[in-house]
């Protein structure tokens, strides 16, 4: 059993930067690959970004690279998220999710979803 905490999230105006961080517990931290999420109302929830276990390789959503550099630190058991030049657009509530061994690619597709967190709040103003 694992157990994902986001934090981090918030108001910001266009252009500005957040960073979320994800904290695990539970389990070991390492061999999951993780990703961010997320879900503006009304809307499906859609892929944002995804690593691997030991932060081999990653895999973005063509709407945040470039913008968005995922992270991790599994001495920590933590995921971040570093969101740079944010806009509008971005405004959803954010997910961390972790897949035992699964390839970041299958993540972006919702494939193997073993667990996920319970959200945290980002809202960019014009």
């Amino acid at each position: 059993q694992v157990q994902l905490v986001e934090s981090g999230g918030g108001l910001v105006q266009a252009g500005g930067s957040l960073r979320l961080s994800c904290a695990a517990s539970g389990r070991t931290f390492s061999r999951y690959t993780m990703a961010w999420f997320r879900q503006a109302p009304g809307k499906e929830r859609e892929f944002v970004a995804a690593i691997t276990w030991n932060s081999g390789r990653s895999y973005y959503a063509d709407s945040v690279k470039g913008r968005f550099p995922i992270s991790r630190d599994n001495a920590k058991n933590t995921l971040y998220l570093q969101m740079n030049s944010l806009k509008p657009e971005d405004t959803a509530n954010y997910y961390c999710a972790a897949a035992y061994d699964r390839t970041p690619q299958a993540m972006g597709l919702m494939i193997g979803i073993d667990y996920w967190g319970q959200g945290t709040q980002v809202t960019v103003s014009s």
